[in-house]
């Protein structure tokens, strides 16, 4: 009898430290004055998460001075995503170039945001804003990390008219990888909420800015022609960006999928070569999409950091695979 109590007690402990072990991969660090929220894992950073206000960088002030029309588009910004991190934990993204300051890692936003007749620019920060409630929080669970934040755009910067609730899903590096999942959830507090891309045809939606990698490359791939049977709307669809790997000899990629149930799946991948910047859009080509009170928007999609070698046989099962998840 004292045997098996033994047993039980030796094998209690051994799951208690696996589940603690499993857990503590991942580490969250948040800093209260900033707002920054950094997911790591193995004490390998992974992404930093701006949730509060990050203001103007006084070096990047002194590279534009005397220039007006750069200058206005640099405005303090929160609610976006950078560093990315390579899985060596080197950064990959660009925050404050020189070129288009507003553009800001990895970040959700429209050019075109309509509101009682008028166009505010949540892309280039022009008189619509996404601002943090301080709801935010972090649980970490099956071996995953989950950040949920609140942010509320404001109009003018005081009025609010839409809530927005940001899930990012972060889970374990394995052999083909790290995959990180995005949920965006929108909702009207107001009538006549619009959404659009830049002159209903160019780019809006979810943006990312790469940092100047080693022959950086962007390409993308949209269903498959000898598959007529399934319908294009339902067909694999990805844009990716890939470059060489300064540590190996091999080049290392991040592509971007998005979830079928998205409206307008699939949206055009635009792509800027010459600005390291690439998207799925959303909504489609010559449209706005229209905000309702009564029913939220919702858009789902998946980062893949992996090895470029990887074939489209490959990223084809990880688009399945990440359309089978609930």
């Amino acid at each position: 009898m004292l045997k098996k109590i033994l047993l039980l007690v030796v094998a209690s402990i051994f799951v208690f430290c696996r589940i603690g072990f499993v857990d503590a991969e991942f580490q969250v660090k948040s800093n209260s004055e900033t707002g920054q929220w950094l997911i790591l894992e193995n004490d390998k950073p992974v992404l930093q998460y701006n949730y509060k206000t990050i203001p103007i960088p006084k070096s990047y002030l002194d590279t534009v001075k005397g220039n007006q029309k750069i200058s206005i588009y640099a405005v303090p910004r929160s609610n976006y995503i950078h560093p990315i991190y390579d899985l060596d934990g080197e950064p990959i993204t660009k925050d404050w170039s020189s070129d288009h300051p507003h553009h800001r890692g990895l970040y959700w936003a429209w050019p075109e945001v309509g509101y009682k007749g008028e166009l505010g620019d949540l892309h280039a920060l022009q008189k619509v804003f996404a601002r943090p409630t301080d709801k935010i929080e972090t649980t970490t669970n099956n071996g995953q990390v989950k950040l949920v934040a609140e942010n509320i755009w404001k109009w003018l910067d005081k009025e609010p008219i839409v809530r927005e609730q940001t899930t990012i899903t972060v889970f374990p590096r394995d052999k083909n990888g790290r995959k990180i999942n995005f949920e965006f959830r929108f909702e009207s507090l107001v009538d006549e909420i619009t959404l659009a891309r830049r002159h209903t045809k160019h780019y809006g939606g979810l943006n990312l800015r790469m940092a100047p990698l080693k022959d950086f490359k962007i390409g993308s791939f949209y269903g498959n022609e000898k598959e007529t049977n399934i319908p294009k709307q339902e067909q694999p669809a990805w844009v990716f960006g890939s470059w060489k790997n300064p540590k190996s000899d091999g080049h290392s990629e991040l592509t971007i999928f998005e979830k079928t149930t998205n409206p307008d799946y699939s949206g055009e991948l635009i792509q800027y070569p010459n600005l390291n910047w690439f998207q799925p859009t959303f909504p489609k080509s010559g449209t706005r999409y229209s905000l309702k009170k009564d029913k939220p928007l919702t858009l789902r999609y998946q980062l893949w950091l992996h090895n470029a070698a990887d074939n489209d046989n490959a990223k084809k099962e990880a688009w399945q695979i990440f359309q089978n998840e609930k």
